[in-house]
């Protein structure tokens, strides 16, 4: 009786739990609202349950739908603060302190925006300097979803402070910084944003759907991560065996047989995670091997009995080493493994060895695959020793249990349905974007697909709210325009896009670094944006964001060139005035490769 009844108390416990009212994530202490705009606030409860909502003196009642969430549009609010959020229902109660209304911006893009403020230049100042409590900044978690989540799974708000402000997104912090001086007001960052991503991934699978370039992009796209496990398994049988069919159990036995042909598999530099081995995320046993040929000489003293040693490097996972088709270890050892191998094992001439791996233990998230250095694979004894570094292949053991780590981040609308959904509609004054290395390499594409990203959010949001982006900085060898440049033509695709309304862009070819694809000048980046939403959101009398090109002239053996947005002219780097970037072409449309240096006249 007394174990029926706790275990009725622990149902009946937990059911409550999860039915108790709450709220989405976004709403947790310290965050920021939009001000002067209706502020929504949406959460669940239990189905059908009445729910009231309390924010600075005013109420709301709403009803949960059939699933359990409700929400509510609040009046707008000026700025100020702090205030609480309460959430009553019969199911119970939901508090949020620290709550301020100003200015919120939604942070996203790729790993220039996700760069953080401590890799920034002059952070130590910076750090010591960001006494700043009315700025706060939300991390959302990375989450690749193939379909739209309904909340986010963690994050919270953090205030800035010199401990907490290395963590901020670089680009961001220096906007939202500029902002809130300039306007005397709180500013909230959702920071979402994922290195390497491309725009695709941002964008819905609706919005998708009405571009007919992107359209197949979806259109075939699984809808579980089980169909995505066996198309995977399925390009890899492909490309590794021939067959469209994954291996069975009795494929893969004959692997370990002493001439089975290994030509198909992957040939790799053994060192290294299987995921840049063109095996992205597996995650399970896995097959390395290679033909050991014993050089004359040296064949009597490895094959006559005696002690041989096998170096095999680091996997501190589960290893079985055979030659010849015969098992002869297996096991697990850290370090580097020197295995015993007992006398009369190898041949003269020619041998077969195998490894069959399963994960590394440390790191976990590391897979099947070796760590260490060249020397620690070999194969010798006191008359001689073989370096076995060179000439292997892997295969993945598709047969037996195995998974794919998540980490794929550029799957077509997988960062939408994680990273952005769950935040609609959140209420914000606009949006900062920082993207495009990832989709240079289909820089014309990106006239179509960078366009519908801003359409597609704010289609969601049901606001033309302003969208803000920085355009791609100088990277990589001078290219010139006979050659071609995919950075160049991305960077004509993202001025275009300013035909769109409510948009602006922050120039940054001068503030790169050619050798480095994360320049760490992040203070310019957030200024420039600042000043763009200064003047066009916020109506302040502020210098101009960037120059922009306008026109060219010619005449009289001189080229004209003006821009838009420097009223009092440029400035150029170059001591003796030299501008460097500049190419003419003629009326044939060649651009000269042989030019000499512009010199600049005003």
């Amino acid at each position: 009786m007394i174990r029926f009844s706790l275990l009725a108390f622990l149902l009946f416990t937990t059911s409550a739990v999860r039915a108790q009212v709450r709220l989405a994530r976004l709403f947790s202490d310290h965050v920021v609202l939009q001000r002067q705009q209706p502020i929504p606030v949406w959460g669940w409860a239990k189905p059908a349950e009445n729910v009231r909502v309390m924010l600075a003196g005013q109420t709301q009642q709403t009803k949960a739908d059939a699933t359990g969430r409700w929400s509510v549009r609040l009046t707008p609010l000026e700025a100020g603060g702090p205030h609480s959020l309460s959430v009553v229902a019969k199911s119970g109660q939901a508090v949020v302190n620290d709550v301020l209304v100003g200015e919120v911006w939604l942070c996203s893009g790729q790993s220039n925006m996700e760069w953080p403020v401590r890799a920034a230049d002059k952070f130590l100042t910076e750090k010591a300097n960001a006494n700043y409590p009315t700025i706060r900044h939300f991390a959302v978690e990375h989450d690749l979803a193939l379909t739209p989540q309904v909340d986010l799974k963690m994050g919270d708000w953090r205030v800035c402070s010199p401990e907490t402000v290395g963590d901020f997104t670089a680009v961001g912090f220096f906007f939202a910084r500029e902002v809130a001086q300039k306007l005397n007001v709180p500013v909230g960052l959702i920071h979402s944003s994922w290195g390497g991503s491309q725009a695709e991934g941002w964008i819905s699978r609706e919005r998708m759907l009405t571009n007919a370039d992107l359209a197949p992009t979806v259109q075939q796209m699984p809808t579980s991560w089980a169909q995505v496990d066996s198309l995977m398994d399925v390009r890899l049988s492909r490309q590794l065996t021939g067959k469209p069919t994954r291996p069975t159990p009795a494929d893969e036995q004959t692997y370990l047989t002493a001439n089975y042909d290994i030509s198909r598999w992957r040939a790799t530099d053994p060192f290294g995670q299987w995921d840049w081995k063109g095996m992205y995320g597996f995650r399970g046993w896995g097959y390395m091997a290679r033909t050991v040929e014993l050089p004359a000489g040296m064949a009597d003293g490895l094959t006559r009995p005696g002690p041989t040693t096998l170096g095999l490097a680091q996997n501190d996972g589960p290893t079985q080493v055979y030659i010849n088709g015969k098992r002869i270890w297996e096991g697990s050892m850290t370090g580097n493994r020197a295995i015993p191998i007992p006398g009369n094992v190898w041949q003269p001439g020619k041998n077969r060895l195998l490894l069959k791996m399963g994960n590394t233990r440390t790191p976990e998230w590391f897979g099947p695959g070796l760590q260490g250095a060249s020397e620690d694979l070999y194969v010798g004894n006191a008359s001689g020793r073989v370096n076995l570094a060179d000439g292997w292949r892997i295969m993945p053991a598709l047969a037996e249990s195995h998974t794919y780590t998540r980490f794929m981040n550029n799957l077509a609308t997988g960062l939408y349905n994680g990273m952005i959904h769950p935040i609609v509609p959140f209420g914000i004054r606009g949006a900062l974007w920082y993207q495009g290395e990832s989709n240079a390499g289909r820089a014309f594409q990106y006239r179509q697909t960078f366009p519908l990203l801003i359409e597609d959010w704010r289609t969601r949001w049901g606001l033309d709210f302003p969208f803000y982006f920085v355009q791609l900085s100088s990277f990589g060898s001078d290219q010139n325009s006979n050659q071609g440049s995919d950075w160049a033509e991305l960077r004509e695709a993202q001025t275009m896009t300013l035909s769109l309304p409510n948009t602006g862009m922050a120039v940054t070819t001068d503030i790169g670094n050619a050798q480095d694809i994360h320049p760490t000048n992040k203070q310019d980046v957030g200024h420039r944006l600042a000043l763009v939403a200064l003047k066009q959101t916020y109506g302040q009398a502020v210098g101009d964001g960037s120059p922009l090109f306008d026109n060219a002239t010619f005449g009289d053996g001189r080229a004209v060139v003006s821009f838009r947005n420097a009223p009092n002219g440029l400035m150029v780097n170059d001591r003796y005035k030299y501008l460097k970037g500049f190419e003419l072409a003629g009326d044939d449309g060649k651009f000269s490769t042989h030019r000499p240096a512009w010199r600049a006249t005003a």
